[in-house]
C-alpha cells in the first residue's frame, strides 16, 4: 500500500473514500490482480492456477475455504514452513481470532504490509467524525485499549490478537501526533503486559484530565463496562493518588510507574475531592457525564454480540451520549467504516472499503438460509459468488474474502444485509 495513504487526513481522506467507492469495480479488480501478482507462484494457488496470474483463471478454478480447509499450510508455516506456501511475502506473523477451530483460536497468517492497510482504516475516522461533531481537536479522548498476552509458534513467529499487533507497532508508537488523536492514555500503560495495572493507570490519567475529556470508549462496549465495574471497586484508591500526588505502591510496572509520575506532579486535592463527592453518589446513573462533563460520545462496537450491552452503557450515561460504532473489522482483514457514525445503534451500517481487499458475496435468505446448491464435494460453485459491485437492494449474503495471502476465504457467521447500491460512494452494508 502506498505509504502516502496512511497519513491522509480532512477532507483529504473523504475524498479517498469517495474516489474507492466510486470506482469500486476498478478498485477492485487492480486488487485482485495485484494479490495473483503476489501470490501466484505460491504452492496453494499453484495447486488451482498452474502459475497463471489471470484474474478469470482465479474465479473460475480457485474455490471457496473455510478455515480448517487452509489450516493444514497454516500449521506448516507454523512449524518453520516457507511462507511461499500461501503468501509471495513473508509472514511477519500469525493473527489469533476471537473465535476458535478446534477448541484452539484460529492462526491467521500476516505480512507487514497489512498493518499499512488496518493503519488507513483507522486514519479515516475522525475526517468522518468531524463531518458530525465539531470541536475535537480542542481536547482529549480516553479511549481504554489494552493488549493481550502473546505466544510463539514452534518456528519463532509472534503469535497475537489485531489489537495487541497494532498497539505493539511503529504504525501505533511511531505515530503522527495531532490534535484529533491526542489520548490521555501514555502508551506505556496502553503497552502494560498487567491488564489490571494497565487499567488503573489508563483509569487515572482519565480522571487527572476529566475536564479536556471529549471522547470516551474502548475498542468492545464490554470492555469499557469491565472499566466501569473496575473504577466502581477502586475510585478511593485513584482518588488517593490524585490527593497525594503518588501513585498507589501496587502498581509495580516500572513503565508505569515512570509515565505516570509524569502526570502526578503534585498533590491535588480539590480535583481529588471533586471525583470522590461524584463517586460516593449511592446511584451511578449518568455518572459518566458527571465525571466527564465535556465529553460528547461512547465510542466502541456495539453491533452483534455487543449489542447485549447498549442498555448499561446507557444507563451509565443517562442516554445523554450518542454510541459510535465506526469501524467493521476481523481478524483475517479490515472492511470498512461506517459513515453515519451518530445513527442509533440498531441502524448501524458500514461502507466496504474496496482496497482492503477482494470481496464476493454468497446469496442467503432472509432468515441465513443457504439459496446456493453446494456441489458433491460440498463447495460453493464459484458461478454463484457475486461481485462487490453487483449485489442487490435489500438481499442477505455471506461474506467471501480473498486477502493477501491469496485464499478464497468464506467469512462464516458475516451476514451482511446490502443496503444500498456498491457503486454508490455512499454504499453501506451492515
Amino acid at each position: 500500500m502506498d505509504g502516502k495513504k496512511l497519513e491522509y487526513k480532512g477532507w483529504v481522506a473523504l475524498k479517498e473514500i469517495e474516489r474507492l467507492t466510486e470506482k469500486a469495480d476498478e478498485v477492485q479488480e487492480t486488487i485482485l490482480k495485484a494479490i495473483l501478482m503476489q501470490n501466484g507462484e505460491t504452492e496453494y494457488l499453484s495447486k488451482y492456477m498452474k502459475g497463471s496470474k489471470d484474474v478469470d483463471e482465479f474465479k473460475f478454478h480457485v474455490p471457496v475455504i473455510t478455515y480448517k480447509d487452509v489450516c493444514p499450510y497454516i500449521q506448516r508455516i507454523a512449524t518453520g514452513e516457507d511462507s511461499s506456501l500461501v503468501t509471495g511475502h513473508p509472514v511477519t506473523e500469525m493473527l489469533c481470532s476471537s473465535g476458535t477451530s478446534a477448541g484452539e483460536p484460529k492462526l491467521m497468517p500476516s505480512i507487514a504490509e497489512d498493518l499499512d492497510r488496518r493503519t488507513f482504516v483507522y486514519n479515516l475516522i475522525m475526517p468522518i467524525m468531524n463531518q458530525y461533531i465539531s470541536g475535537l481537536d480542542e481536547g482529549k479522548a480516553m479511549f481504554l485499549y489494552f493488549i493481550k498476552a502473546e505466544m510463539s509458534t514452534p518456528c519463532g513467529l509472534p503469535a497475537r490478537t489485531v489489537l495487541t499487533s497494532y498497539y505493539k507497532s511503529k504504525h501505533f508508537k511511531c505515530r503522527t501526533r495531532d490534535a484529533f488523536n491526542d489520548f490521555t492514555s501514555p502508551d506505556q500503560a496502553i503497552l502494560c503486559k498487567d491488564s489490571n495495572q494497565s487499567m488503573y493507570c489508563q483509569l487515572l490519567s482519565g480522571l487527572v484530565h476529566r475536564h479536556q475529556v471529549l471522547r470516551l470508549g474502548a475498542v468492545f462496549a464490554s470492555a469499557f463496562l469491565r472499566a466501569i465495574s473496575f473504577l466502581e471497586r477502586n475510585w478511593g484508591r485513584l482518588c488517593n493518588d490524585i490527593r497525594s500526588g503518588d501513585l498507589d505502591p501496587t502498581i509495580s510496572d516500572p513503565e508505569c510507574r515512570s509515565c505516570m509520575s509524569m502526570l502526578l506532579t503534585s498533590p491535588n486535592p480539590s480535583l481529588a475531592d471533586e471525583i470522590e463527592d461524584i463517586c460516593s453518589n449511592t446511584s451511578w446513573k449518568g455518572i459518566l457525564c458527571h465525571l466527564w462533563p465535556r465529553a460528547k460520545y461512547i465510542e466502541a462496537v456495539v453491533t452483534g454480540s455487543m449489542a447485549q450491552y447498549i442498555p448499561s452503557l446507557e444507563y451509565y450515561s443517562e442516554g445523554k451520549l450518542p454510541l459510535v460504532c465506526t469501524m467493521y473489522a476481523s481478524s483475517e482483514c479490515y472492511f470498512g467504516v461506517n459513515l453515519k457514525p451518530l445513527c442509533d445503534p440498531a441502524d448501524v451500517a458500514f461502507t466496504l472499503l474496496p482496497n482492503m481487499c477482494y470481496f464476493e458475496f454468497i446469496h442467503l435468505g432472509e432468515n441465513g438460509t443457504w439459496l446456493v446448491n453446494k456441489d458433491e464435494e460440498g463447495e460453493v460453485p464459484n458461478d454463484k459468488l457475486v461481485n462487490l459491485v453487483n449485489v442487490r437492494l435489500g438481499s442477505y449474503y455471506e461474506l467471501v474474502v480473498t486477502t493477501f495471502a491469496g485464499k478464497k476465504h468464506l467469512l462464516i457467521g458475516f451476514a451482511f444485509p446490502i443496503l444500498v447500491f456498491a457503486k454508490s460512494s455512499r454504499s453501506q452494508r451492515k
